[in-house]
């Protein structure tokens, strides 16, 4: 076994909790901004964090006047806003407990997460929303009650809230220490059903402290600011708004992917937060659009520059002259253009949730934009490990975050413990035991350790598949290069007990009408581009740039295209855009097949 237990930087106690979070800022940076709010017009209007605070307030006392106590669960479903931050802080501030519910769950999925959680109140976004939990009150004996945000359900609970005093406010919030549940976040769930992590108010808040104290460049320069856009129900996208409102650096909310690229020109984040496949659209949609433009051998020349240049930063002399003259003109013609698309002052980008690869990391540090690529879980608030300004090592996860322990056992599986690891599965002991083990935490990753203490994830212990040859092969490593082509959407190795790897690949039915264009197939439809010979070309490309990460072993041997998309919609990707891969290989599984006839 090989240890990396770092000390915390923060001091530890159990006193505090995230309720206090907006009394302490009103009362020390009262008039400072908080949150920018984008308004109907398109504009941004600013709320302080006197203000906000008095609208947590407000929601709490509504909430204690709806007679919600404490510990009760509250359930949040709604699109990533500023009323879901307000509803969050207010329930804690009410001294109970949230559970965050996808916006695009189904009504079975809502039905376990409200009745296996006990929730007591639900607060949904729309009247959809509302008519999804309404399908399934009846399975849920605890509901009391639904509290619509668009139909004026916060002003409702707000005037309710008049006559609760502040006193009563004050008692609430001093029944609460770090240790006391804040939320229960259920799983994804790419097998069986979501196991709901009871996380504490000490989890987010000891996290928050330590990783403060080592990610100070980011979250403490002065304006710091980031837009989320990624949903508040995912454990990565609320750590995120726990550490803003800790470190106090303005935040914003997306709605609409479609509209990021405006937001960001509007809102100007400072760092952003994303997972990987956000990055690799960005960088797809910027190639494409070059290409249909007559400019697309500028864009790969750039972005070839680009990653040369960040490689060169990792040796002892750094870039030539050469190289900085090239990388001087590219900046001028392509990189400050990408950085104007997303607003114009990010310098970091925090990425999550799944690999990011080494030639995305170094592009965009070529670009100047540095990639922080970390690695956490739900079971874990979020991070346990993080690249730092100070020391980035492209294509690791970083080292452990201060207070927190990361180990890798024998088999290569990666153990965790720290200030941020969960103490149990709600209602569900049997779980429980199997995942935490000695204290340490059991992820089902394998992943190696450097000598300098930074984790690199290798695979999933589950997901690893073995040849007919006995051959381990990780498929994350093909995957995510053959992701990086515009043309692929998602995509899926298979090969286990089987001769030779092989892949599905779905393309991408958002960047084809740019790539047709710029490959002379213009008016091939999606469905035809599945058997065009300019497209399997392109996509053995893509095949044999991914077979250059891996040995000839567990080199991909053939692909197959596949009609439609996997999606979450058709139940193929969870809501954080994980591959549900016994789904996939069940419903796909004469495709597979047909590779090996």
């Amino acid at each position: 076994m090989k240890d990396n237990v770092v000390a915390p930087l923060a001091p530890v106690t159990t006193e505090g909790s995230l309720a206090d979070l907006p009394v302490r800022n009103a009362a020390e940076v009262g008039g400072e901004t908080a949150f920018s709010r984008k308004t109907p017009s398109g504009g941004w209007t600013h709320v302080t964090w006197r203000r906000f605070a008095d609208d947590v307030s407000a929601v709490a006392k509504g909430l204690v006047a709806h007679g919600v106590g404490p510990g009760d669960r509250i359930a949040i479903m709604s699109r990533t806003r500023y009323e879901w931050t307000l509803v969050d802080f207010a329930a804690w501030t009410a001294g109970a407990v949230v559970v965050p519910i996808y916006e695009t769950s189904s009504a079975e999925q809502v039905q376990w997460i409200l009745s296996n959680s006990d929730t007591h109140v639900a607060v949904v976004e729309t009247a959809a929303h509302a008519a999804v939990v309404e399908q399934v009150r009846a399975d849920v004996p605890s509901l009391r009650d639904v509290v619509t945000i668009e139909a004026g359900g916060l002003d409702a609970l707000r005037e309710k809230g008049r006559e609760v005093p502040d006193a009563d406010l004050d008692a609430r919030r001093g029944g609460l220490d770090r240790r006391s549940v804040a939320t229960i976040i259920y799983t994804s769930g790419t097998t069986g059903r979501p196991k709901g992590c009871e996380l504490t108010h000490g989890n987010f808040l000891d996290l928050a402290e330590n990783a403060i104290g080592k990610l100070g460049d980011v979250v403490l320069t002065e304006n710091a600011s980031t837009l989320l856009f990624l949903p508040l129900a995912h454990v990565f996208a609320r750590f995120i708004e726990v550490l803003c409102v800790a470190g106090r650096a303005r935040m914003g909310h997306s709605a609409d992917i479609k509209t990021l690229l405006d937001d960001f020109a509007g809102f100007q984040p400072t760092f952003v937060l994303a997972v990987p496949r956000v990055f690799e659209k960005i960088f797809n949609s910027a190639e494409a659009k070059a290409s249909a433009e007559g400019k697309g051998k500028i864009f790969l020349r750039a972005a070839t520059v680009a990653v040369a240049y960040s490689e060169a930063l990792n040796t002892t002399g750094g870039p030539g002259l050469l190289l900085r003259l090239q990388h001087t003109l590219f900046d001028r013609l392509v990189y400050g253009k990408l950085r104007a698309a997303m607003g114009g002052k990010v310098r970091y980008a925090v990425s999550g949730g799944a690999p990011l690869g080494t030639r995305l990391g170094h592009f965009y540090r070529g670009i100047g934009i540095l990639i922080l690529e970390g690695y956490g879980l739900t079971e874990t608030t979020a991070p346990v490990a993080v690249n730092t300004p100070d020391k980035i090592k492209i294509g690791t996860v970083g080292p452990p975050l201060p207070g927190t322990g990361i180990r890798i056992a024998d088999d290569g599986e990666v153990l965790l413990k720290g200030v941020g690891v969960f103490a149990a599965y709600h209602d569900n002991p049997t779980a429980t035991a199997e995942a935490i083990v000695d204290g340490w935490f059991h992820t089902g990753d394998v992943g190696e350790m450097d000598e300098d203490g930074y984790l690199r994830i290798t695979g999933r212990k589950k997901e690893m598949l073995v040849t007919a040859g006995g051959k381990n092969v990780a498929p994350a490593v093909l995957e995510d290069r053959l992701r990086a082509h515009p043309l692929v959407s998602q995509c899926i190795v298979v090969g286990d007990q089987k001769p030779f790897i092989g892949v599905l690949v779905t393309l991408d039915e958002e960047m084809w009408p740019l790539w047709a264009k710029s490959h002379g197939v213009e008016g091939v439809t999606l469905e035809q581009a599945r058997t065009n010979e300019v497209v399997l070309a392109a996509l053995q490309d893509a095949v044999d740039r991914a077979n250059e990460a891996v040995s000839k072993a567990e080199s991909i041997r053939k692909f197959a295209v596949l009609s439609g998309d996997f999606t979450e919609a058709n139940g193929y990707l969870t809501p954080s855009l994980k591959l549900k891969r016994n789904v996939v290989m069940k419903d796909f599984a004469d495709e597979v097949e047909k590779l090996y006839a």
